[in-house]
């Protein structure tokens, strides 16, 4: 049994986090620029330069609130992810594809529909609502994907 594709993968996962978290640091310095433009600002004492400086302020928290977000819920998603390979549960992309890797709408189609269904008849199971967010990422519904995965998260937390 090769090890290759095990070690390609995790490679490639060690890479998305590292980008991730490179685009994060930046983010987090052009953020601190941000914030110290806007102190100048209120620093100035001129009504209106005080009122930029809220407002540019503001701005800057509403990213990091954010930013905050979107890691908790990356984390949440890896440790369900993880939960669910351990227990050999894990769902598989295995639709069929076009040449240019675009997946079969009839097939995402069909996949969506029984993946609703198992959340219609279990609704409190978390692993059923990580499943569904799937099918809807492959039907090409990515709010809803978000939905689910935020209700899965929420349930395996409770």
């Amino acid at each position: 049994m090769s090890t290759a594709p095990a070690t390609t993968g995790g490679r490639r996962q060690r890479t998305a986090i590292a980008g991730a978290v490179a685009l994060t640091a930046l983010l987090a310095l052009y953020l601190w620029v941000v914030m110290a433009r806007a102190v100048a600002l209120l620093r100035t004492g001129d009504p209106v330069g005080i009122g930029l400086g809220v407002g540019i302020f503001v701005l800057p928290l509403l990213a990091v609130w954010a930013i905050g977000r979107e890691w908790r819920m990356a984390f949440a998603v890896q440790r369900m992810a993880d939960e669910l390979a351990a227990a050999d549960q894990l769902p598989v992309d295995d639709l069929p594809r076009s040449p240019g890797g675009r997946i079969d709408r009839a097939a995402a189609t069909e996949a969506f529909a029984t993946a609703r269904a198992e959340a219609e008849a279990a609704p409190g199971d978390w692993a059923v609502w990580y499943r569904l967010a799937f099918a809807y990422d492959a039907a090409g519904d990515r709010r809803r994907a978000r939905e689910a995965l935020r209700t899965a998260a929420r349930l395996h937390r409770a």
